[in-house]
């Protein structure tokens, strides 16, 4: 054998020539190696990944761990000047001469058809692509010593693949020193000296390398990258070391195996090892014929991996691929698991190549591999707490992919783990139970915290899925889940299952006070939302002490009473919950209330989600907080009338207040109400007051007898004074009256008011006694203010009280008695009338009466001097009343109040009785000295205008005169002193009639004056001034309205009109007159200009009214506005609003108007006059000419309008527009444009009348004259998708290019100016049109802005023939594709001639069909039908594909009414259709086989064969059922041939050994499952006639026959043969003998067996019979081996419950 050196100098020489001549050829294989290697990969650095796959591939002695090294380093050992040099260490078998050869050439990799071995290269190219990275690499294997070059060889111009022998640079030793002394150099060492501009990029890589990359490569165990440089801080590659390992193989089964891997990896910048564990799943599956390729025809299985990561992903920071072909590639997948397969690569390996159909046949079967890997690592996991398994679903792809075809993945997996029973349920007990995500529920996560809670004190939770639902297991129901029971479609329990567990549990009264909080608070947060409607409302949720102290609980349905009030109640402060609890029971059940249990109470009071609980017991529950005081209400609505309770009552009461449950003022309020017993043992409910019990009482001391009864008052009975006991608590004799004097105000004298009624007692001299008492009492009623009016009467006028009258005794009325000493009293009677005074009798009463004084004022006894008096003045008026006074006795009454005032007496209570009698004769008769006037000169003027009331001096003489100090103390005026108040108050009638005197006008004015300054009021003077003609004018005597006090600032005003305004004359009354401008101004004369002007403004509005308003009124008016206009007079609103209001100005319309309804005529009017009418001033010579413009100032500021922007709004309301639309010129148009945007931008709105006028044809387009409605202005925004052609466009030749700067205008009126919205006169327009390219640009436009017309605008489409012919065709005519080409004669197919950007606005807008409707395809058919043609088998399919893609409701009802044929299988090519009601679908292959067989003609419904994806075999059966097709199953009729001969029955004795012990527990399993709903009687009820049962064998066949019956009345039959038959009404099964050996027999029998048994017990459950009829099948094949039975029963979840056993153990023992 050669050596290495020897065979590298052959290959030189034999295969490349070197030394001989040289190969033409080479040059050209150098180049086609170079661009192969240079476009292999897109990055530089995939020759890393190219390394590592050939690692792997590579052979390892056996037991050596496969490892591959990497050491980069600065050294440059091979002599190049590389910068850099990486070494590859491999601990492989080593190169052979093969590989060696298989190096050197292109395309001769010796992994060729070594794919099934576990090879992972692609390409026998893959070592060249180093040549990317450097320029030279060297190999050393095996004796081998070699580099190739890129370079081509001078012999043989060929580069890559030349192999050159290495002596030195480098030598072993060197690469030794690289790799360390520690260990023997690996068998292969290749040295790459890198390229300097590939340094960074191969040093990025190895920094970079995933720590995954290990996790599919089947040999090698450890992979690590390092920097070797002497200095070490050069070093800046990140070391890295990944090792794997497979602990253990876990199982096999369905071809497939899983096992745990485990990589771990040791970064140099990180101080800890990391390492995550991967469950790995390993499938086979065989290689379909259509997804095989070229370059894997010698695979014929795919061995798929799937690893889950359980632990963080190692990625150093990188992304985590999720799909491998053996090496990672660069597809981030977002799923949680990652995919392992013999994928075909992109030449990068970045990515699969995802539409290859290998790599889609490997995507096909990873769902498979999933569900299970899956169900592996979940269902079968035993002795494994489901909690351990619940993590796993985090492999489920929640997350949608970036890539489609793997979303598609996705959805497969998503379907098919929907079929499966994954998903883990609850079950307390050693039993695990997986259900399908529909007949699973989520509870709610504080419900949850309720069970937990509750199965650790006890509470039973086994029945927890025996409410309709399975209970998804409580660790995988928490919100870290949410997203994956979401991908599973697992649904929250409904609201009727929560109501339904808490009902069959204990776990109201099973659980501690907090946690029955917390099921109270779930219910609570999810009342409204879920159960206010449910049964929850029925459930016996509430506690409350019932009458007997017991615990009861109550539904939230039965607490409300009749009058919307809960029974049950809570005590709002804890303090009080055991007194109410307490007393509630005192009182027994007449409250109809109920407390929740102290305990649970309390509890609410430290729930710390009280808030909510409460919120909800009180609003929804209707659970009452009652505090002590909502408590003695209720006890208070609850008495009825009752007399022991009621006094129970004022007891509860009387104790609340003193041991403080109830405050003094919630007492006293529930006091005013109080039921009291009276004393004759009424209950009194309504009252007025409360006395004592006469019982002792002061009352009836005084009184004798009760005068409060008729006014409402209670009398209480004496057992308020008896001890009692209630609740626990004891009141002693007569403490309660205590409390009911303090809170129910029982009372007696002297602090009970008296009824207001006379005290009859007063009429009578009282004993001192007694007399003292009621002072008493009077001296508590004043303390109250409560003095009643007819009880205080009778007090003054009763004679009960003991006087002295000049010494003789007496009794008298208070109010007639004084208390004073005698001295002051014989002095006063002395001076009087001898008025006798009578005095209290202190000799009686004892000094003790002084202490009473205030009491005896109250009841009228006088004290003072001044009473005394007031005493004698009033019998004096009483005197003077009887009979006048006579001149002498005015005389003596001013001399007692001369003495009284020279005594220094006080008269004034004499003066204050006397003063206001009409006793003092006047002017005007007896009047009071009060107002009465003693006359003297100063009087004379007013007396002229008033009626004073003078003491009449011819009756009292002049000695009157002398006693004015007296009589003005009595109130007599004596002297005038400005005394204007006094003329005014007695001011005549007509005071100013008969033509007054100045004097009088004058002090008239003064009294004005002085009313003003003290603030009184004037309106009686001037009333009298405006009532007369009382001032004198320059047209005589006027009213004061009528009059004008002339002002030279504006008196040229007056000159205007000048007749119309009289003056006041100065001369008469002097100039004093003009200092009373006020007073004047208050009678109602005109003395201000404002007033001045409104007066002149009447007079104006009535001249401007007739035709005598001429041209120099006029003029006059404007001369005299301008001259005021240049004062400080400021014309006052009136004034311009009559003047600017009437209608003096003459316009060119022939009429007149007001101001500010003219225009004064300017140039800039002239253009928008022409198509207007506007009121121009008539200015012409013959009116008020061109002086009328001098007052242009002035017409301005009365409202003319001067400037065309001030009178746009004349404008808009004048516009006329002539017939002839042509005559208006382009300047008018664009001044109303003009005049439109002044308009708008004075935010003016154009009216309904102005938008009619411009409604008209007026706006010249390109189409002629059209309304601004049916206009469109053009603009740059138009121009990219139309031109000006394709509507009605403005004509702006004819305009100017100025009428686009009036768009906003121009769209005001009416004119479409944006794009977006010209689609309805576009549209409009498009009839006029022709060219199919114009048309294509309008429907291009019509679509891209969204048009849509109106329902009833007809929609047509144009047909094109030819550029520029065609017609309009409806679009109920037309069809947008007609994939089939079924039907180009009757439907105009557009896709023939519009683009496809054009057939969504075909479709919506136009409301053209995208394809062929059903209805049009049921034509299609019935034509077919009618035509009695033979279809083809691309028809019928193409046909039947459609109705499948398009199956609904509708299409159902369509085709079963239209669609009497259907097509059958035939022999031939063509397909025929027959009656619908003559064909059936094969739904039972026996009796397909059997009718196929006896009869000659088809009578199955045709389907493709094969299937094809878009018809699936089994939609297209569904639809034949569903328009009427019938199944052979359901058609058949089915009879016995002949009743079985008892003399070939023989009955089996043990029938033990066919209805046994296992078909009946495996029957009552599956009867058991919640979907059946079977209670435990039904279920056994369903399995006695089996145990029931006689059992007989017979030798010969069951004869059965079975019959069709045909639409022509004919009958199909056919004959067959049964083995067996259950006689249910006669309890007899038939079965015939066995027959042995075979396969096909015995599963023949197990076939049958399994179907009658399941048709038998599943008579009223039809729908599963086929599930039950499997299992049991199963069971038989298996002979019912008890082991099995139970193995089977397990893995479908099925188990038999206690009831069930017991049944079971009962029926058999006693056989």
């Amino acid at each position: 054998m050669a050596t290495p050196k020897e065979h590298i100098d052959e290959i030189r020489r034999t295969k490349f020539s070197i030394g001989g001549e040289v190969n033409p050829l080479m040059e050209d294989l150098h180049q086609a190696v170079k661009n192969l290697s240079a476009e292999l990969y897109a990055k530089d650095v995939h020759f890393l990944m190219e390394l590592i796959q050939n690692a792997e591939d590579n052979e390892y002695p056996e037991g050596v761990n496969p490892s591959l090294e990497l050491i980069i380093t600065s050294e440059d050992i091979t002599g190049t000047g590389a910068p850099t040099t990486l070494l590859i260490f491999n601990n492989e078998k080593g190169f052979s001469s093969k590989n060696i050869e298989s190096i050197c050439s292109v395309g001769r990799s010796t992994k060729k058809g070594n794919r099934k071995r576990g090879y992972i290269g692609e390409k026998g190219i893959g070592f060249k692509s180093v040549f990317l990275i450097t320029a030279q690499p060297y190999i050393f294997s095996n004796g081998y010593q070699i580099r190739f070059n890129e370079e081509p060889c001078p012999h043989t111009k060929l580069g890559y693949i030349i192999p050159e022998w290495v002596e030195e640079n480098p030598t072993l030793a060197d690469i030794k020193c690289i790799y360390g002394s520690h260990a023997a150099l690996p068998t292969t060492t290749i040295i790459l000296p890198l390229k300097p501009d590939k340094i960074k990029a191969v040093k990025q890589q190895l920094s970079s390398i995933h720590p995954e990359v290990l996790l599919f490569l089947s040999k090698i165990k450890q992979f690590s990258v390092k920097e070797v440089n002497e200095d070490p801080s050069l070093n800046t590659v990140n070391a890295i070391s990944i090792s794997s390992e497979i602990n253990f193989v876990t199982r096999k089964n369905i071809d497939a195996d899983s096992y745990t891997l485990h990589l771990s990896t040791d970064e140099a910048s990180d101080v800890t090892e990391k390492e995550c564990g991967y469950y790995m799943w390993r499938q086979k599956f065989p290689v379909r014929q259509e997804n095989q390729v070229e370059r894997r025809l010698e695979v014929e299985e795919w061995v798929i991996t799937l690893a889950f990561p359980f632990g963080e992903r190692l990625n150093r920071g990188m992304s985590s691929p999720g799909v491998y072909a053996f090496l990672p590639t660069e597809m981030v997948t977002n799923f949680p698991f990652i995919i392992q397969a013999d994928f075909v690569l992109a030449s990068s390996r970045e990515t699969i190549l995802l539409d290859n159909k290998w790599n889609q046949g490997i995507l096909d079967c990873v769902p498979s591999a999933f569900v299970n890997a899956l169900n592996s690592l979940i269902t079968t996991s035993e002795d494994v707490p489901v909690s351990t398994l619940v993590p796993m679903f985090r492999f489920l792809p929640v997350c949608s992919s970036s890539y489609p075809k793997l979303n598609a993945v996705r959805e497969s997996i998503k379907e098919k783990l929907l079929r499966e029973n994954i998903i883990p349920c609850q079950s307390y007990s050693d039993q695990k139970i997986f259900r399908n995500h529909c007949e699973v529920g989520r509870l709610t996560p504080s419900f949850w915290d309720i069970l937990k809670k509750g199965r650790k004190q006890g509470v039973s939770l086994h029945s927890l899925s025996s409410h309709g639902k399975y209970i998804l297991n409580s660790s995988f129901d928490t919100k870290e889940y949410d997203d994956v029971l979401n991908f599973l479609g697992v649904e929250p329990v409904n609201s009727e299952w929560y109501a339904k567990c808490i009902r069959s549990s204990n776990l109201v009264l099973g659980v501690a006070e907090e946690d029955y909080l917390e099921l109270l608070h779930f219910i609570a947060e999810n009342w409204v939302s879920s159960f206010h409607r449910t049964d929850m409302k029925n459930v016996p949720l509430l506690k409350y002490v019932g009458p007997d102290g017991d615990v009861v609980l109550c539904p939230i349905s039965n607490l409300t009473m009749w009058n919307g009030l809960s029974i049950i109640c809570m005590s709002t402060e804890s303090q009080h919950i055991s007194w109410m609890i307490d007393w509630n029971k005192e009182f027994k059940r007449v409250t109809d209330r109920y407390f929740m249990p102290k305990s649970t109470q309390e509890a609410i009071g430290c729930f710390s989600k009280r808030g909510t609980l409460l919120e909800w017991l009180k609003n929804q529950v209707k659970v009452c907080g009652a505090s002590a005081y909502d408590f003695a209400v209720i006890l208070y609505n609850s008495l009825k009338g009752d007399q022991q309770l009621a006094i129970a009552y004022a007891h509860f009461l009387y104790h609340s207040l003193s041991q403080h449950h109830l405050s003094n003022m919630h007492v006293d309020s529930l006091c005013g109400s109080i039921p009291l017993v009276d004393n004759y043992g009424h209950v009194i409910t309504r009252r007025n007051g409360v006395l004592v019990p006469a019982n002792g009482s002061q009352w009836v001391e005084l009184m004798g007898a009760n005068p409060w009864r008729e006014l409402g008052y209670v009398e209480l009975g004496e057992d308020y004074l008896r001890p009692a006991t209630f609740a626990g608590t004891i009141t002693k004799e007569r403490e309660l009256m205590t409390f009911l004097k303090t809170h129910v105000a029982a009372s007696d004298i002297p602090d009970i008011s008296p009824p207001n009624t006379e005290f009859s007692a007063a009429y009578a001299p009282l004993t001192k006694k007694n007399a003292f008492l009621l002072l008493d009492w009077i001296r508590s009623l004043r303390y109250k203010r409560d003095l009643p009016a007819k009880f205080l009467t009778s007090i003054n006028t009763g004679r009960w009280l003991k006087i002295s009258l000049s010494g003789s005794p007496g009794y008298r009325h208070p109010s007639e008695s004084f208390l004073f000493n005698s001295s002051a009293g014989d002095l006063l009677q002395d001076e009087s009338v001898m008025v006798d005074i009578p005095l209290i009798d202190q000799e009686f009463y004892g000094n003790g009466i002084n202490n009473y004084k205030e009491e005896l004022k109250t009841i009228g006894v006088m004290f003072e001097y001044s009473e005394v008096c007031e005493f004698v003045g009033n019998h004096v008026m009483s005197l003077a009343t009887s009979s006048a006074l006579t001149k002498s006795n005015v005389f003596k009454i001013l001399n007692f109040i001369r003495f009284l005032r020279l005594e220094v007496l006080p008269a004034d209570k004499f003066i204050h009785c006397i003063r206001d009698g009409r006793w003092l004769k006047t002017s005007c008769g007896d009047r009071s000295p009060v107002g009465s006037v003693l006359f003297d000169q100063e009087w004379r003027a007013a007396s002229q205008i008033s009626d004073i009331p003078f003491i009449d001096q011819n009756h009292y003489g002049k000695e009157i005169l002398c006693y004015e100090m007296e009589l003005q103390l009595l109130g007599v005026v004596v002297s005038f002193n400005k005394n204007y108040q006094l003329v005014t108050d007695h001011l005549k009638y007509q005071a100013c009639s008969n033509y007054p005197t100045a004097e009088a006008i004058l002090l008239i004015f003064e009294c004005m004056r002085h009313c003003e300054r003290n603030s009184r009021s004037d309106n009686k003077l001037v009333q009298a001034l405006k009532g007369d003609k009382c001032l004198k004018t320059n047209k005589g005597y006027k009213f004061p309205s009528e009059c004008f006090l002339p002002n030279t600032d504006w008196d040229c005003l007056l000159k205007v009109f000048s007749n119309d305004f009289p003056l006041i004359d100065e001369d008469f009354y002097g100039t004093k007159i003009l200092s009373y401008r006020n007073e004047l101004k208050q009678a109602g004369v005109v003395v201000e200009f404002e007033l001045a002007a409104q007066r002149f403004s009447a007079v104006f509005k009535n001249w401007a009214s007739s035709s005598s308003f001429g041209r120099e009124h006029v003029l006059s008016f404007l001369s005299s506005y301008r001259q005021i206009s240049n004062t400080n007079n400021q014309f006052p609103s009136d004034f311009r609003r009559h003047v600017c209001e009437s209608k003096w100005l003459q316009t060119r319309l022939g009429i007149p108007r007001s101001p500010n309804e003219c225009i004064l005529f300017g140039s800039e009017w002239e253009p928008v006059s022409s198509i207007t009418l506007l009121p121009f001033i008539e200015d012409s010579d013959n009116y008020y000419g061109q002086g009328i413009h001098e007052y242009r100032k002035e017409l301005n500021s009365l409202g003319v309008t001067i400037k065309l922007k001030d009178g746009v709004k004349f404008v808009a309301a004048s516009i006329c527009f002539p017939q002839d639309p042509s005559t208006i010129a382009p300047e008018s148009v664009l001044s109303l444009l003009q005049c439109i945007q002044i308009l708008r931008e004075d935010g003016y709105t154009l009216t309904d009348a102005f938008q009619k006028k411009v409604s008209q044809s007026w706006i010249k387009t390109v189409a002629g004259y059209k309304s601004p409605d049916q206009s469109l202005l053009f603009g740059s925004d138009w121009g990219s998708l139309l031109r000006r052609i394709d509507g009605p466009f403005i004509d702006e030749e004819f305009y100017g290019p100025s009428i686009t700067a009036y768009k906003n205008e121009l769209k005001e009126i009416g004119v479409t100016v944006e794009v977006s919205n010209g689609c309805p006169l576009i549209a409009s327009y498009l009839d006029f049109h022709s060219e199919f390219s114009t048309i294509i640009r309008v429907y291009n436009y019509l679509h891209k802005k969204g048009w849509w017309p109106l329902d009833d605008t007809p929609r047509r489409i144009w047909i094109p023939n030819g550029s520029h012919n065609g017609a309009w065709i409806g679009s109920e005519n037309c069809v947008i594709h007609d994939k089939d080409d079924f039907f180009g004669s009757e439907l105009n197919v557009l896709e023939k001639h519009y683009k496809s950007e054009l057939f969504a606005f075909f479709s919506g807008v136009m409301r053209v069909k995208s394809h062929p409707s059903v209805d049009d395809y049921c034509k299609l058919w019935k034509d077919w039908e009618d035509s009695k043609k033979q279809l083809s088998h691309s028809e019928c399919s193409s046909f039947w594909a459609y109705i499948s893609k398009h199956w609904s409701k509708s299409t159902e009802k369509i085709l079963s009414d239209r669609l009497s044929k259907v097509p059958v299988e035939s022999g031939s090519d063509g397909i025929l259709l027959s009656s619908k009601h003559d064909v059936f679908i094969a739904d039972d292959l026996q009796l397909k086989h059997l009718f196929q067989e006896s009869s000659p003609d088809s009578i199955f419904v045709w389907y493709p064969q094969p299937s094809i994806p878009s018809l699936p075999r089994m939609k297209l059966l569904d639809i034949y059922s569903k328009i009427g097709v019938r199944k052979i199953s359901e058609s058949v009729h089915k009879e016995d041939i002949a009743k079985l001969e008892a003399s070939e029955l023989k009955q089996v004795p043990e029938k033990g050994t066919v209805i046994g012990k296992g078909l009946l527990k495996l029957i009552l399993g599956f009867l058991a499952d919640p979907s059946m709903e079977l209670e435990a009687g039904q279920r056994q009820e369903a399995v006695k006639g089996l145990l029931d049962l006689k059992v007989f064998e017979t030798e010969s066949a069951i004869e059965v026959s079975y019959k069709l019956s045909m639409s022509s009345g004919n009958i199909k039959s056919v004959n067959a043969s049964r083995v067996m038959r259950w006689d249910w009404e006669d309890s007899k099964f038939f079965m015939q003998k066995k027959k042995s050996g075979g396969h096909k027999n015995k599963i023949e029998y197990a076939i049958i067996f399994a179907k009658v048994i399941s048709e038998g017990v599943l008579r009223e459950k039809e729908e599963h019979i086929d599930a039950l009829s499997e299992l049991i099948k199963l069971a038989f094949l298996l002979d019912f081996d008890e082991e099995a039975v139970g193995y089977l029963m397990r893995s479908k979840n099925i188990q038999v419950f206690m009831e069930d056993e017991e049944f079971l153990s009962s029926a058999f023992s006693m056989g």
